[in-house]
């Protein structure tokens, strides 16, 4: 009889896993639409305006309404929101949780619409704060602030945006949320090649204004595409205003920290910015940088959103439903798995950008104003960006579970921590090691495995356990299956280089034969060691392809 239960008991965990996989298949399909259709937008820029001083007050520019969104949007309010509402929806029904949905979107109606405000008012101080060594450049300055201002309301858009995600998400509803940035990617470059390059002189607009405006409508068109999906499910928003609401009182006091804690983080990429700002290239002085690393970074967002994103809009409605009914056995069991699939998938990720990143970026963006030189610098950037790839992804699981179990606080104290390691390890890497924009994508890394490496250990400590023995198997398993992954690729592309040269045509083959021989040894070496998950996740993340190839 023992026997049996734990057979069935294995058997309901295996299932509920599938299950757990196969929701962040859907997300991962809508993800990869939204980071390539990302990557065309960031092609399409590079074509336009390529790594010098106009791209860089765009990038400044667009940079400070994202870092107030990270810090009020999508990331503390996605934290505190979803668990409440999860909550609500589980144990007090459909309509309050409506209800508590309602008063969310009111308050950020006012609140965030007053931050826009005075972000549009004090856009000088803040460009000054972010990018102090712009005014070594005439007119980059007062450019980066014009940005700001016509951007800046995409932040109340992008807020509504991510509320709208988390009713869906909580709703297991996960492909439309996650579809909702490929159209913000559509909606800005298409509004801003109409808007600056088609009727750019008759509005008496530049290029780069009207790729500004375009950013802001594209932000209107990622909220208008996930209203449909909230009114097929019954959602509809009616002004309500109760600040002593206990589930707004909740999402407050879990925001409150979230907030301190996403501002670390802010900090930390505003700390980069500034030394990305005065650092002077041997080649082209103090214009690149900032784009080298924007660009890089554009290609992290790649895996991270396949995987990282993925697999934390899939596990987060799922652990906090099993935190508020008490279920910790299966909290435990759900976010093991989830953190397995996450090193499964980010390990070999981060070892095709480290290797295949001059080829990556010379084949997608080396046209126009982007030059070879451009390509060499940002593929250096991507390399050391892809050293802290799993720690990234790993914290996008991470960071959730602690707000799933009510606690901000934990989360907030790591990410001021990584304050005093994010400025330490930038200045050395720039001021010590002389390793100039690169040094900031190492730091950035560091700061990632640092976070990961104490919540996990913290976590572990606080739930009982997280299958620590097991991770770690699989994490040793998936190691060396990357490494024998990585020397076949190296070899590949060692051999495309020599025999066919670094055309772009030489790049596009390199990709081609690399990246397949790369997968097939990835594959082929897990399961030599017996990494069983390897194949969930073929079938989860291929499922949602199989199925629209049959329809």
């Amino acid at each position: 009889m023992p026997t049996s239960l734990n057979n069935t008991d294995s058997e309901l965990a295996s299932g509920q896993t599938e299950r757990l996989v196969r929701s962040a298949g859907v997300v991962s399909l809508a993800v990869f639409m939204s980071r390539i259709t990302g990557l065309l937008r960031e092609s399409v820029m590079a074509g336009l305006f390529g790594a010098h001083m106009v791209y860089d007050a765009f990038t400044q520019g667009f940079r400070i309404p994202n870092l107030t969104r990270d810090l009020f949007a999508e990331g503390a309010l996605s934290s505190a929101f979803v668990p409440t509402f999860t909550e609500y929806l589980a144990t007090k029904g459909k309509e309050e949780a409506a209800r508590l949905a309602n008063l969310v979107a009111t308050a950020l109606i006012l609140i965030v619409g007053a931050v826009c405000v005075l972000g549009v008012i004090f856009a000088p101080q803040l460009v000054h704060l972010i990018a102090s060594g712009d005014t070594a450049v005439p007119g980059k300055f007062e450019l980066a602030v014009t940005m700001t201002r016509i951007m800046f309301p995409f932040l109340l858009l992008v807020a509504l945006a991510a509320q709208a995600m988390g009713v869906l998400n909580a709703s297991n509803r996960f492909g439309v949320p996650a579809m909702a940035s490929t159209f913000f990617n559509i909606g800005s470059v298409g509004f801003g090649i109409v808007l600056g390059v088609w009727l750019g002189p008759a509005l008496h607009l530049s290029r780069i204004e009207g790729m500004a405006i375009g950013v802001v409508l594209g932000g209107a068109l990622q909220l208008c595409w996930q209203l449909p999906s909230l009114h097929r499910l019954g959602y509809r928003f009616r002004p309500e205003f109760d600040w002593s609401h206990p589930g707004m009182v909740k999402i407050f006091r879990l925001m409150v920290p979230a907030i301190l804690g996403n501002a670390a983080v802010q900090i930390n990429v505003m700390v980069n910015t500034n030394f990305a700002s005065t650092i002077s290239d041997p080649v082209s002085g103090l214009n690149g940088p900032v784009s080298w690393l924007t660009y890089a970074f554009r290609f992290m967002q790649l895996p991270l959103g396949l995987f990282g994103v993925a697999m934390a809009s899939a596990t987060l409605p799922s652990i906090s439903r099993s935190a508020a009914t008490g279920q910790m056995d299966e909290f435990r069991k759900t976010l093991s798995h989830s953190l397995g699939m996450v090193f499964l998938l980010t390990l070999p990720s981060s070892v095709g950008l480290a290797v295949l990143g001059k080829s990556i970026i010379g084949a997608i963006y080396q046209h126009g104003s982007f030059s070879a030189y451009d390509t060499q610098r940002t593929a250096l950037a991507l390399s050391y960006y892809a050293i802290g790839l799993t720690g990234y992804a790993a914290l996008k699981v991470l960071t959730p579970a602690f707000y799933a179990l009510g606690d901000a606080r934990t989360p907030m104290l790591v990410s001021l921590g990584s304050i005093v390691v994010n400025y330490a390890a930038a200045s050395t890497m720039i001021r010590v090691a002389g390793l100039g924009h690169a040094g900031l994508a190492l730091s950035t890394s560091a700061v990632a495995l640092f976070g990961f490496v104490i919540l996990f250990l913290i976590l572990r400590r606080r739930i009982g356990g997280i299958h620590g023995r097991l991770l770690g198997a699989q994490f040793a398993k998936i190691s060396l299956a990357a490494l024998a992954m990585a020397a076949s690729v190296a070899l590949s592309s060692y051999l495309t280089e020599r025999y066919l040269g670094a055309s772009q045509w030489a790049r596009m083959t390199d990709l081609a034969l690399s990246i397949p021989l790369g997968l097939t040894v990835y594959y082929g070496v897990c399961r030599a060691l017996g990494v069983t998950d390897i194949d969930m996740a073929v079938r989860a993340f291929s499922a949602p392809i199989r199925r629209r190839l049959k329809r």
